[in-house]
Formats: C-alpha cells, sequence, structure tokens
C-alpha cells in the first residue's frame, strides 16, 4: 500500500501533518519584514529549546555542517584539542578537527561503551600549560545508540578553566535534557531531521559569551560558516545568505508544537518510548548493543543472534514498510538500530515491536514467546 512508509531510524525523523503543510505555503521574500518577523519567533522559541540566553544560530547545512562551523570558528591552526571517540560521529569530529589542522588527541571507547569521564579528567588535570583548547565530544553516539555522560565531562572542561567544550547534541536535543547555560556549555550543535521533527536542511549552533571570545582570536579560514555573520543577521532577525524559507515556515510551527508539550513532556516521553522500546526487544530475546545505564533517547541498537541484522531490517521493510537504521562500518550487518526521537509516540514503538515479532517468525527465529514483546512494551506504555 502507497504512503504508509514508517521511519524507525534517527534521521531523518517522522515530520507532523502540521508541519508539512506548513512547509506547503507559498514562499515570501527572506528579506522581507514578514520573514523578519519569522525569523525572530524562532529565534525566540531556539533560544527556549536550548535553555539559554545566549545566541543560537541557524544555518542552512546538515547536522555535520552545524558541528564544522561549531569548530572552526572557535580554532586556529595548531590548537590542541580532546575529541571523544566511541562510534561514528565521535570519529567524525576527529577528522574534521584534523582537515583544519588541529592537533587532536582522541579518548575512546569501543563502539557500544560509553566514554569514561575520568580519561577526560586526567588529560585535562595534566594540562598546566593550558594548551588544550577544546573538548569535542559527541553526547548521543547515534551510531551505536550510547548516551555519554556530558555534564561531568563538561565539569571537567570547566575546572580547567581554559578549554572550550564542543557539543555534538545533534540525537539529543530535544530527546534528552541539555540545559545549555545550566551547565555552562560553549558551543552545541544539533540537525534539523532529528529532534526538531523536520525535514533535512537546517543546522543549529548555540555559542556562548566565552566562545564568542574565542572566535576573535581563531584563525581558519571560514566565509559561509562564519558565525559571526550569523550573529550579526540574526540580531536583525534576518540571515546572512538565503534560507530555505519552507524549511523554517516548519521549523516555526514545530518548535510550536515542542513549546505545547514542554521541555519535560519532551524528555520524559522519550525516555518511557526508549524504555519501552528496549523492554520489548529484550523480550523478544535481542541483546542490546548499549548498556541500560548508558543508553540513549534517540536509537536503541540491537545486535540479534540467531537470525541475520539485514535480514530483519528487509523484511521488516518488504512486510511491514517500516524502515529500520543498519549498522555503520565494522557494526555494518551485526547490528540494526529502532529510531524512537522526534514524532514518535507509544502506538509507533508498538507497532514497530510487533512488526519486528512477526519479521522474527518469518525469519525462523527460535528465541522469542509470542506475544512477549508487545507485552513487555505494553507494561512500560501502560
Amino acid at each position: 500500500m502507497e504512503d504508509k512508509h514508517m521511519l524507525m531510524i534517527p534521521g531523518p525523523t517522522p515530520v507532523p501533518e502540521k508541519v508539512l503543510l506548513a512547509m506547503a505555503k507559498h514562499p515570501i521574500g527572506h528579506r522581507s519584514s514578514d520573514f523578519s518577523e519569522i525569523i525572530a519567533e524562532i529565534t525566540e522559541n531556539l533560544k527556549w529549546l536550548h535553555q539559554t540566553q545566549s545566541d543560537v544560530l541557524m544555518l542552512t547545512v546538515s547536522g555535520t555542517g552545524a558541528m564544522e562551523a561549531g569548530i572552526i570558528n572557535f580554532l586556529s591552526p595548531g590548537d590542541r584539542v580532546l575529541v571523544g571517540n566511541n562510534g561514528k560521529f565521535g570519529e567524525r569530529w576527529g577528522k574534521i578537527s584534523r582537515a583544519f589542522g588541529l592537533e587532536v588527541e582522541e579518548i575512546t571507547a569501543e563502539w557500544g561503551k560509553a566514554l569514561d569521564p575520568e580519561a577526560f579528567r586526567e588529560k585535562l588535570a595534566a594540562d598546566n600549560q593550558k594548551s588544550i583548547k577544546a573538548v569535542i565530544i559527541t553526547h548521543s553516539e547515534t551510531s551505536t545508540g550510547v548516551l555519554n555522560d556530558l555534564e561531568t565531562i563538561n565539569k571537567y572542561v570547566k575546572d580547567h578553566g581554559e578549554a572550550l567544550i564542543i557539543v555534538d547534541a545533534v540525537t539529543s536535543l530535544g530527546a534528552f535534557n541539555v540545559p545549555v547555560d545550566d551547565w555552562g556549555l560553549d558551543v552545541v550543535g544539533s540537525g534539523a531531521q532529528k529532534g526538531y521533527m523536520i525535514p533535512p536542511g537546517l543546522g543549529f549552533v548555540s555559542v556562548s559569551a566565552k566562545a564568542w571570545k574565542a572566535y576573535e582570536t581563531a584563525t581558519i579560514p571560514k566565509f559561509y560558516l562564519d558565525l559571526g555573520a550569523y550573529k550579526k543577521a540574526t540580531d536583525k532577525n534576518s540571515s546572512p545568505f538565503t534560507p530555505p524559507v519552507n524549511l523554517m515556515y516548519g521549523l516555526q510551527m514545530a518548535l510550536q508544537m515542542m513549546k505545547a508539550e514542554g521541555l519535560e513532556g519532551m524528555f520524559s516521553r522519550h525516555r518511557r518510548l526508549t524504555e519501552a522500546t528496549r523492554a520489548g526487544v529484550k523480550a523478544l530475546g535481542l541483546p542490546l548493543l548499549a548498556a541500560d545505564e548508558v543508553t540513549s533517547t534517540a536509537v536503541t541498537a540491537v545486535m540479534p543472534t540467531g537470525v541475520e541484522a539485514e535480514a530483519i531490517r528487509s523484511t521488516m521493510k518488504k512486510h511491514f514498510d517500516i524502515a529500520l537504521a543498519g549498522g555503520q562500518d565494522h557494526l555494518k550487518g551485526k547490528i540494526f538500530r529502532i529510531g524512537h526521537l522526534g514524532f514518535v509516540s507509544d502506538r509507533d514503538v508498538l507497532t514497530a515491536i510487533a512488526a519486528l515479532e512477526s519479521t522474527l517468525i518469518t525469519l525462523g527465529y527460535q528465541g522469542a514467546t509470542p506475544g512477549a514483546g508487545i507485552a513487555a512494551s505494553s507494561k512500560i506504555l501502560g
């Protein structure tokens, strides 16, 4: 049946009908006073979402573009940075940093495990010369479904006194509490197609006063991603370059929906969906990659035994038109990932778990008791 496709991946995420309809409006001039009013509203609501009084800037980029902007605007070639690497995206920020001539030291953990905050404390405490200029952390590591302990790592960065904290919150913002001002986070990057509930194409970067001070002396070349130009324009309810007008119509509506649900409403919903997904998968006898205490509220990574991960994904798509994400790099073919981020409800999780159980039966899997997955998930959601 057409038009019944169901996204249960960590991005793009499902888009609400209200957002789709908002995006269908005729575009207006991006230099008009009417569009300035839209930018003003969006900017105010972005600050609400980030829990900050500082700048939150919109860029026409993906989440990777937002993170690149967050790195190159506040550092100079030769600067020493610590990069947390326990998955595909932590690895990527190290590659970006090296591409711009930064001196990168990686603090690593096995994929599926959380970064050890103590390893950051030791490196930062030993830096008597204050040569570490930034610590770059992926909060929610989408490739493995692990949530790193950003709050504790950030405390050690604050104890250092000089280093900036640069955060990939691409799949945590809107799904997990990220209080930018309370924690004193300097640079936080995120992307539209995750918790924001809109299609890909917009990236967001929040910038603290401390980061703006570093911007004044940063020498990495930049033009389109020069955040100083975005701040100057945003302060005037404008944009330095042509923005995606219709996508911003959608963002305006999505932020209104998020405010109506409330921060704690969003965070508690994502916690509940995560617990229900994990309970359902466990009840079906499928092992999870990340331990309960370090699980992301955006995505659950499953490492099946007795049945192939890619066979599960293809059968789910063929029989139920439900999209699950696969593994990346060395986890390709070994795991599948169930997204429960953004515009996802209790019904969606129950549907996915029921379809997963049917898929396992179709594939001849012997490790599940019929009905056990739905029963376990329903117990959480009930």
